[in-house]
């Protein structure tokens, strides 16, 4: 399979207002890349496309659970790049939470983000993504959508989404010009889970401590997991780890599929603890 040239084309890239999002932008940016930005935080996104202050780049607000919204902007986006050859979904957010303190509510909207976003804006930019000679879809899953954890449940359940549709896309899509991968990170510093959402149900205090407990385990900087998902679009992989614990977790599934927990329980106990009172 012939490489992916990113200079000269336009990738799109949803959640690029921050975090890993931003970083990509950033690293394109400086190689010659056409972008289109996606966020559904105008002002963040303001602020990017300041930075990159390029004419190759256009900016998107876009709330991805918004179907019409979604399509609405893929087309805004074809008229803007008449070349599109990849799409990198970034856009995504975390839940805390065991299941009896979450609803059904909390749970839907983090679906509707991490899972249906990444579905909606895919299906909305395929037919540009088909019109290239070669293009690549690189979808962002997670290291716990290899390996599901207590106290995760809707992200996990989301991730794992992502992974199957990626998947199932990639057979579907075999033998055409567009490819298929997703990418799974482990312990990227991008405040994800410091600004993500918990259950309402829980004190703030205690989900703030589970969250900085999983934040004081996460070891790879935005900018490097930047690089290596960069790395996997121009190679068209179908799977990528970032993260060193992201392929220990990758082969521990593998070797104890069923009692993995048994392994991961003790040095995620405080990081995923929703219901001890903070002393």
């Amino acid at each position: 399979m012939r490489h992916l040239d990113l200079v000269g084309s336009t990738t799109v890239i949803t959640g690029a207002a921050n975090g890993m999002g931003a970083d990509i932008a950033r690293l394109l940016a400086a190689r010659g890349a056409h972008l289109a930005l996606i966020d559904h935080d105008a002002a963040a996104l303001e602020a990017i496309a300041g930075e990159l202050h390029d004419s190759r780049v256009t900016t998107h607000v876009v709330d991805l659970r918004d179907d019409q919204a979604v399509f609405t902007a893929a087309a805004a986006i074809g008229d803007a790049h008449p070349r599109i050859n990849a799409l990198i979904t970034c856009a995504g957010s975390s839940m805390l939470g065991n299941l009896d303190q979450l609803t059904m509510e909390e749970m839907r909207w983090l679906t509707d983000v991490n899972l249906w976003g990444t579905v909606s804006i895919t299906k909305a930019l395929l037919p540009a993504l088909r019109a290239a000679p070669a293009a690549h879809i690189t979808h962002l899953a997670s290291v716990y959508a290899l390996a599901s954890p207590a106290g995760r449940i809707p992200y996990a359940m989301s991730k794992f989404a992502v992974r199957a549709f990626s998947e199932a896309l990639r057979h579907e899509l075999e033998g055409t010009s567009v490819s298929v991968g997703a990418v799974y990170p482990s312990g990227v510093r991008t405040g994800i889970i410091l600004h993500g959402r918990y259950a309402a149900a829980i004190d703030p205090a205690v989900a703030a401590r589970a969250a900085a407990a999983q934040a004081a385990m996460y070891h790879t900087e935005p900018a490097e997991a930047a690089a290596r998902i960069v790395r996997a679009t121009e190679r068209r992989a179908a799977r990528t780890m970032v993260g060193r614990e992201a392929r220990l977790i990758d082969v521990l599934v593998r070797i104890l599929p069923s009692s993995y927990w048994r392994v991961m329980r003790r040095p995620l106990r405080d990081a995923v603890d929703t219901t001890t009172p903070v002393a």
